[in-house]
């Protein structure tokens, strides 16, 4: 692919939080991916999800890196104002962790039932999330319901920026959170607590992150929406196809802008874990499986989203057809084809979450 000439490049402002599923903004613009489909695209380190969803709203970021279920939370209005907005590709599958305590991930590791554990507290539990109705809410709630708890009268549920977790863990503040990577990893470094079960392990290829933006500007300027889906697709396709390429954006991931850790410590989250099935391990890609916008993922979140009660149940057996609008596989496809990333041969995909329950 010929890149444009100068004057032909759009700019973009997209944002993105600390976390390691942020790696392909980075690597579109690291590698010049974005330059050659013709952006130019700026990122921004947003302080919280709140943030980052208001200012994609507001129009300061043209894009963003967002929780899948964030997106919904959106549409849907219960997840602040209702706004119409679009998932243009998935960014990642896995990655992220319920840390706890060490007193509680010790009773776990001991044969304790986390109900009896947590019983044993002098006050509620207290468990943080980092958007209501974000994807680390609904694994956190998923998990503690499996477990025999309620998350919606058994615990406390707070919101928290992932950053300001691992220190509020150690303080006391927190029983145990819910977030992606490296949260997880750095609770563990700084002796605050111990990982007790990785999402990937919870919902095996599990969607997570996604690259949202407005609906207004995926249906109004769709060539430039295809550009944009193109180079992070290329993007992601980069940091499967080889273990140096991780070992790479962990070093553009360590930068002060990014997130800031040792870049060692990024790596470890980055690379494969002894043990760890292949489809519960963190992938960019995963030959455009990981990228699809799936709808039937959508599916799963609505269900999470009225099991806890946030959302009524869809009126008049339309199953949300509503989806469609949101997911923009027409966008997507258009960006694959470019690239020569191969489509799903089916129009939904099924999957077997920890509990066996089916989904799909």
């Amino acid at each position: 692919m010929t890149t444009p000439p100068a004057d032909a490049v759009r700019t973009l402002d997209v944002g993105f939080m600390p976390l390691l599923d942020a790696a392909p903004l980075l690597a579109a613009v690291r590698l010049g991916l974005d330059r050659r489909h013709g952006l130019s695209l700026r990122l921004h380190r947003q302080a919280s999800w709140a943030v980052l969803r208001d200012r994609l709203l507001s129009g300061e970021l043209d894009a963003a890196h967002a929780m899948a279920a964030l997106v919904l939370g959106v549409q849907t209005g219960i997840g602040g104002p209702q706004a119409d907005l679009a998932i243009l590709m998935g960014l990642n599958r896995n990655g992220q962790a319920i840390t706890l305590s060490p007193s509680l991930a010790q009773a776990l590791a001991e044969g304790r039932s986390l109900a009896s554990a947590l019983r044993a507290l002098p006050r509620k539990p207290v468990f943080a999330q980092t958007f209501p109705t974000g994807t680390h809410a609904l694994w956190l709630y998923y998990w503690l319901a499996a477990l025999g708890l309620d998350p919606m009268r058994d615990i406390e549920a707070v919101t928290l920026p992932p950053p300001l977790m691992p220190q509020a863990l150690a303080a006391g503040e927190l029983d145990g959170f819910c977030a992606g990577e490296p949260w997880g990893e750095q609770a563990e470094a700084i002796g605050a607590g111990r990982r007790v079960i990785r999402s990937g392990r919870i919902w095996s290829g599990h969607p997570e992150k996604v690259l949202a933006t407005r609906r207004d500007f995926a249906a109004l300027q769709p060539e430039l929406a295809t550009a944009l889906t193109a180079a992070v697709l290329e993007a992601c396709r980069w940091l499967d196809a080889d273990p140096s390429h991780r070992e790479q954006a962990a070093q553009w991931l360590a930068e002060p802008e990014a997130i800031g850790l040792p870049a060692e410590r990024l790596a470890a989250c980055l690379a494969p874990r002894e043990g760890e099935l292949a489809g519960e391990a963190l992938r960019f890609h995963a030959d455009g499986d990981a990228n699809f916008p799936w709808i039937s993922d959508g599916r799963w979140f609505l269900g999470q989203f009225r099991r806890w009660g946030w959302l009524p149940a869809a009126a008049g057996g339309d199953d949300d057809a509503w989806l469609a609008d949101v997911y923009r596989r027409d966008s997507y496809r258009q960006a694959a084809l470019q690239l020569g990333v191969p489509l799903p041969v089916v129009p939904s995909r099924a999957s077997v979450l920890f509990d066996r329950r089916e989904w799909g």
